[in-house]
Protein backbone atom coordinates (compact mmCIF):
# COMPACT_ATOMS: atom_id res chain seq x y z
CA UNK A 1 0.00 0.00 0.00
CA UNK A 2 2.64 2.54 1.03
CA UNK A 3 4.39 4.56 -1.62
CA UNK A 4 8.17 4.47 -1.51
CA UNK A 5 8.28 8.25 -1.97
CA UNK A 6 7.88 10.29 1.24
CA UNK A 7 5.28 13.06 1.15
CA UNK A 8 4.66 16.09 3.35
CA UNK A 9 1.22 17.72 3.12
CA UNK A 10 0.67 21.09 4.81
CA UNK A 11 -2.67 22.63 5.81
CA UNK A 12 -3.17 25.99 4.11
CA UNK A 13 -5.80 28.63 4.83
CA UNK A 14 -4.72 31.22 2.26
CA UNK A 15 -2.14 32.28 -0.31
CA UNK A 16 0.44 33.28 2.31
CA UNK A 17 0.30 29.76 3.75
CA UNK A 18 0.73 28.30 0.28
CA UNK A 19 3.80 30.44 -0.36
CA UNK A 20 5.35 29.45 2.98
CA UNK A 21 4.65 25.77 2.39
CA UNK A 22 6.16 25.81 -1.09
CA UNK A 23 9.20 27.80 0.00
CA UNK A 24 9.83 25.20 2.72
CA UNK A 25 9.65 22.28 0.28
CA UNK A 26 6.19 20.81 1.00
CA UNK A 27 4.80 18.36 -1.54
CA UNK A 28 1.09 19.16 -1.33
CA UNK A 29 -1.45 21.44 0.33
CA UNK A 30 -4.72 20.69 2.05
CA UNK A 31 -6.81 23.84 1.57
CA UNK A 32 -9.44 24.51 4.25
CA UNK A 33 -11.30 27.32 5.97
CA UNK A 34 -12.10 27.78 9.66
CA UNK A 35 -9.72 25.62 11.69
CA UNK A 36 -11.82 26.44 14.77
CA UNK A 37 -14.14 23.77 13.30
CA UNK A 38 -11.24 21.55 12.17
CA UNK A 39 -11.47 22.63 8.55
CA UNK A 40 -14.42 23.52 6.29
CA UNK A 41 -14.85 24.13 2.55
CA UNK A 42 -12.82 27.18 1.44
CA UNK A 43 -14.25 29.96 -0.70
CA UNK A 44 -13.80 30.12 -4.45
CA UNK A 45 -11.83 33.34 -3.99
CA UNK A 46 -9.41 31.64 -1.61
CA UNK A 47 -8.92 28.74 -4.02
CA UNK A 48 -8.16 31.16 -6.87
CA UNK A 49 -5.71 33.12 -4.70
CA UNK A 50 -3.91 29.97 -3.61
CA UNK A 51 -3.72 28.60 -7.15
CA UNK A 52 -2.14 31.89 -8.22
CA UNK A 53 0.38 31.72 -5.37
CA UNK A 54 1.65 28.15 -5.84
CA UNK A 55 2.05 25.33 -8.29
CA UNK A 56 1.84 22.67 -5.58
CA UNK A 57 -1.01 20.14 -5.79
CA UNK A 58 -3.97 21.37 -3.73
CA UNK A 59 -6.45 19.05 -2.03
CA UNK A 60 -9.61 21.05 -1.30
CA UNK A 61 -11.78 20.29 1.73
CA UNK A 62 -15.48 19.52 1.21
CA UNK A 63 -17.14 19.90 4.62
CA UNK A 64 -19.92 22.25 5.72
CA UNK A 65 -20.06 21.77 9.49
CA UNK A 66 -17.85 20.89 12.44
CA UNK A 67 -19.12 17.34 12.80
CA UNK A 68 -18.53 14.31 10.59
CA UNK A 69 -22.16 14.21 9.46
CA UNK A 70 -22.68 15.10 5.81
CA UNK A 71 -24.94 18.08 6.49
CA UNK A 72 -26.36 19.58 3.29
CA UNK A 73 -25.17 17.07 0.70
CA UNK A 74 -26.81 18.93 -2.20
CA UNK A 75 -25.06 22.10 -1.08
CA UNK A 76 -21.77 20.21 -0.93
CA UNK A 77 -22.33 18.86 -4.43
CA UNK A 78 -22.97 22.38 -5.70
CA UNK A 79 -19.82 23.63 -3.92
CA UNK A 80 -17.85 20.83 -5.51
CA UNK A 81 -19.01 21.75 -9.00
CA UNK A 82 -18.12 25.40 -8.42
CA UNK A 83 -14.69 24.50 -7.05
CA UNK A 84 -13.98 22.29 -10.06
CA UNK A 85 -14.96 25.18 -12.33
CA UNK A 86 -12.49 27.34 -10.38
CA UNK A 87 -9.68 24.86 -10.98
CA UNK A 88 -9.82 22.36 -8.09
CA UNK A 89 -8.51 18.96 -9.18
CA UNK A 90 -8.07 17.11 -5.85
CA UNK A 91 -10.36 16.89 -2.83
CA UNK A 92 -10.71 15.87 0.82
CA UNK A 93 -13.94 14.64 2.40
CA UNK A 94 -15.41 11.93 4.61
CA UNK A 95 -18.70 11.40 6.37
CA UNK A 96 -20.08 9.14 9.09
CA UNK A 97 -23.65 8.07 9.82
CA UNK A 98 -25.38 7.90 13.21
CA UNK A 99 -23.87 4.46 13.84
CA UNK A 100 -20.30 5.80 13.48
CA UNK A 101 -19.87 3.93 10.22
CA UNK A 102 -18.83 5.43 6.89
CA UNK A 103 -21.79 7.20 5.28
CA UNK A 104 -21.53 5.49 1.93
CA UNK A 105 -24.43 7.39 0.34
CA UNK A 106 -22.97 10.79 1.15
CA UNK A 107 -19.48 9.79 0.03
CA UNK A 108 -20.79 8.29 -3.20
CA UNK A 109 -22.72 11.48 -3.99
CA UNK A 110 -19.48 13.47 -3.94
CA UNK A 111 -17.53 10.73 -5.69
CA UNK A 112 -20.00 11.05 -8.54
CA UNK A 113 -19.53 14.83 -8.53
CA UNK A 114 -15.72 14.73 -8.70
CA UNK A 115 -15.91 12.17 -11.52
CA UNK A 116 -12.60 10.34 -11.11
CA UNK A 117 -10.52 13.11 -9.55
CA UNK A 118 -8.25 11.98 -6.68
CA UNK A 119 -9.47 12.39 -3.11
CA UNK A 120 -8.53 11.83 0.51
CA UNK A 121 -10.89 10.41 3.13
CA UNK A 122 -10.06 12.51 6.16
CA UNK A 123 -9.90 11.87 9.89
CA UNK A 124 -13.53 10.78 10.16
CA UNK A 125 -11.98 7.30 9.99
CA UNK A 126 -10.62 7.83 13.52
CA UNK A 127 -14.22 8.08 14.79
CA UNK A 128 -15.47 4.88 13.16
CA UNK A 129 -16.22 1.81 15.29
CA UNK A 130 -13.50 -0.18 13.53
CA UNK A 131 -10.91 1.84 11.57
CA UNK A 132 -9.37 -1.30 10.06
CA UNK A 133 -12.71 -2.42 8.62
CA UNK A 134 -13.44 1.12 7.50
CA UNK A 135 -10.16 1.12 5.57
CA UNK A 136 -11.36 -1.89 3.60
CA UNK A 137 -14.57 -0.03 2.72
CA UNK A 138 -12.56 2.96 1.57
CA UNK A 139 -10.53 0.74 -0.74
CA UNK A 140 -13.75 -0.16 -2.52
CA UNK A 141 -14.89 3.50 -2.62
CA UNK A 142 -11.79 4.39 -4.59
CA UNK A 143 -10.06 7.10 -2.58
CA UNK A 144 -6.31 7.16 -3.11
CA UNK A 145 -5.41 8.47 0.37
CA UNK A 146 -6.69 8.16 3.95
CA UNK A 147 -5.73 10.79 6.52
CA UNK A 148 -5.67 9.20 9.96
CA UNK A 149 -4.28 9.64 13.45
CA UNK A 150 -5.41 6.17 14.49
CA UNK A 151 -7.44 7.60 17.39
CA UNK A 152 -9.78 10.58 17.98
CA UNK A 153 -7.26 12.01 20.47
CA UNK A 154 -4.44 12.11 17.94
CA UNK A 155 -1.39 10.23 16.75
CA UNK A 156 0.03 9.68 20.22
CA UNK A 157 -2.99 7.53 21.11
CA UNK A 158 -3.28 5.88 17.70
CA UNK A 159 0.19 4.51 17.00
CA UNK A 160 -0.82 0.84 17.20
CA UNK A 161 -3.69 1.31 14.72
CA UNK A 162 -1.48 3.35 12.39
CA UNK A 163 1.18 0.65 12.39
CA UNK A 164 -1.42 -1.96 11.45
CA UNK A 165 -2.75 0.22 8.65
CA UNK A 166 0.75 0.92 7.35
CA UNK A 167 1.42 -2.80 7.00
CA UNK A 168 -1.42 -3.29 4.50
CA UNK A 169 -0.18 -4.03 1.02
CA UNK A 170 -3.28 -2.87 -0.85
CA UNK A 171 -5.64 0.05 -0.54
CA UNK A 172 -5.26 3.80 -0.23
CA UNK A 173 -2.05 5.53 0.79
CA UNK A 174 -1.89 6.24 4.53
CA UNK A 175 -1.35 9.91 5.39
CA UNK A 176 -0.66 10.39 9.10
CA UNK A 177 -1.75 13.60 10.80
CA UNK A 178 -3.61 14.94 13.80
CA UNK A 179 -1.44 16.09 16.67
CA UNK A 180 1.60 14.63 14.88
CA UNK A 181 4.87 15.41 16.67
CA UNK A 182 8.36 15.44 15.29
CA UNK A 183 9.56 12.73 17.65
CA UNK A 184 6.92 10.31 16.30
CA UNK A 185 8.12 10.47 12.69
CA UNK A 186 11.05 8.05 13.04
CA UNK A 187 8.88 5.34 14.60
CA UNK A 188 6.16 5.79 11.98
CA UNK A 189 8.66 5.72 9.12
CA UNK A 190 10.19 2.55 10.53
CA UNK A 191 6.69 1.03 10.46
CA UNK A 192 6.21 1.86 6.79
CA UNK A 193 4.44 5.23 6.89
CA UNK A 194 5.52 7.53 4.06
CA UNK A 195 2.85 10.27 4.12
CA UNK A 196 2.75 12.98 6.79
CA UNK A 197 0.28 15.85 7.32
CA UNK A 198 0.96 18.93 9.47
CA UNK A 199 -0.84 22.14 10.39
CA UNK A 200 -0.07 23.78 13.71
CA UNK A 201 3.38 22.13 13.74
CA UNK A 202 4.54 24.53 11.02
CA UNK A 203 2.96 27.62 12.59
CA UNK A 204 5.12 28.66 15.57
CA UNK A 205 2.78 31.61 16.14
CA UNK A 206 -0.39 29.52 16.16
CA UNK A 207 -3.28 29.38 13.68
CA UNK A 208 -3.48 33.17 13.46
CA UNK A 209 -0.01 33.28 11.92
CA UNK A 210 1.02 32.02 8.45
CA UNK A 211 2.85 28.81 7.66
CA UNK A 212 6.55 29.26 8.43
CA UNK A 213 8.84 28.15 5.61
CA UNK A 214 11.70 27.26 7.95
CA UNK A 215 9.43 25.03 10.04
CA UNK A 216 8.26 23.30 6.87
CA UNK A 217 11.90 22.78 5.85
CA UNK A 218 12.60 21.12 9.20
CA UNK A 219 9.69 18.74 8.66
CA UNK A 220 10.77 17.96 5.10
CA UNK A 221 14.16 16.89 6.45
CA UNK A 222 12.48 14.74 9.13
CA UNK A 223 10.19 13.04 6.64
CA UNK A 224 12.69 12.56 3.81
CA UNK A 225 16.15 12.17 5.32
Amino acid sequence: MSSKTPLLEVIALDAADAEGAQAGGADRLELVADMAQDGLTPSLETLRDVRSATDLPIRVMLRDNGSFAAGDIEGLRADTARLIDAGAREFVFGFLNFDSEIDLDACEALIKEIDGLPWTFHRAIDRTRDPLRAYDQLTSLGCDTVLAAGHPNGVGSGLSVLQRLAQRETGPELLVGGGLRAQQVHLLRAGGVRGFHVGSAVRPGGWQSPVDAESVRTWVELVKS
